[in-house]
């Protein structure tokens, strides 16, 4: 007579759930340890090359902000790119949504119904757009790289159609002050960053929504089975792209208080890039707005170490090609191991 083994519902709580979820926040709090070790070590470099200029601290408070700031517009579009690669999907357009919301806000209908109209403008603009992306890429079923890379011509020619392939002057002075204005002695636009990264790690940690995102990105065929609207879910991801997108374009404005069809050039690549660096994977899944903003800061203050040490900008991006090759090597032989590791687990 065999006697018949259950297993207590705990067991397999433990087995499928706590443990999984237990080493996945581990292994993102060693990622982000691993990148602020990084930093340090940029910092240190820093020191080592210019002495000089580190030896004051004025200086040195004054750079760190300068590299918060540097950080910032690309930052905001960057939480934008981490949602849309966790979900499973790619952006190439951002660059050129953010051209294109900079040049519709700072057109002289748009400006004359004030800074409250160049902003809801450019919030529009990025969040339609994006919606498109959405609609071709889920319903239209269009693998995301190629509706993406069609919007980011479509979207930078319309910006030099409507900007007449002219640069744009803000006359705003609430829109050019943004970038100049400071709280606390910080720059308001770390503040912009600051806020939407933390309404974007609510969003994702601890909502449905971002559980979700989690869900599609992983495995869409089991996010559907298990109820989740895929297509609908999908085109909001490039929706909030589109907002991020949005609210770049006006800081980027006030930056340069202008706009222009060629601005945000490569900010495709670069967020794209952060999100890797900070532990974002390609196939979708998984990633952390944390360590996507350390990725964009990373990136920042290895653009401020060569403009400080008078280092060829080709030299700059050779460095930086490196380090992305290197992240995404670093995510192939983790995910073999991983799926290695699972497949013996289940045998």
């Amino acid at each position: 007579m065999t006697t018949a083994v259950t297993k207590h519902p705990e067991h397999t709580e433990t087995r499928g759930r706590r443990i999984p979820w237990g080493g996945e926040s581990s292994e993102n709090v060693t990622r982000n340890l691993v990148l602020l070790g990084v930093l340090a070590a940029l910092i240190v470099i820093g020191a080592v090359t210019q002495p000089q200029l580190y030896s004051d601290s004025t200086w040195v408070w004054n750079n760190v902000l300068s590299i918060l700031q540097l950080a910032s517009v690309i930052g905001v579009v960057t939480v934008g790119m981490t949602f849309v690669i966790i979900g499973g999907g790619i952006d190439l357009s951002v660059g050129a949504i953010v051209a294109l919301a900079g040049v519709w806000s700072t057109t002289v209908a748009t400006q004359s119904y004030g800074a409250g109209g160049m902003i809801f403008t450019a919030i529009v603009v990025g969040v339609c757009v994006g919606l498109v992306n959405g609609l071709l890429i889920s319903y239209g079923k269009l693998v995301p790289f190629i509706a993406t890379l069609a919007m980011l011509v479509a979207a930078r020619g319309l910006a030099a159609e409507i900007s007449n392939k002219q640069t744009q002057i803000s006359e705003s002075a609430f829109i050019n002050g943004i970038a100049s204005g400071k709280l606390l002695g910080i720059p308001l636009l770390v503040y912009i960053l600051a806020v939407v990264a933390a309404v974007g790690w609510v969003l994702l940690n601890r909502t449905t929504f971002g559980r979700r995102t989690v869900a599609v990105g992983g495995n869409a065929e089991a996010a559907r089975l298990a109820g989740i609207n895929v297509k609908r879910h999908t085109m909001l991801l490039y929706a909030l792209s589109g907002l991020c997108c949005g609210i770049a374009a006006i800081m980027l404005t006030s930056q340069g208080t202008s706009a222009q069809a060629a601005m945000a050039n490569l900010y495709e690549l670069d967020a794209i890039a952060a999100a890797i660096i900070g532990g974002t994977l390609l196939s979708g899944g998984r990633g952390t707005i944390v360590g996507s903003l350390l990725g964009v800061i990373i990136f920042a203050t290895i653009t401020n170490l060569f403009a400080i040490n008078g280092l060829s900008t080709e030299a700059q991006n050779m460095v930086k090609g490196g380090i992305i090759i290197a992240a995404v090597l670093v995510q192939q032989f983790r995910f073999k191991a991983v799926t290695q590791l699972l497949s013996r687990n289940k045998t």
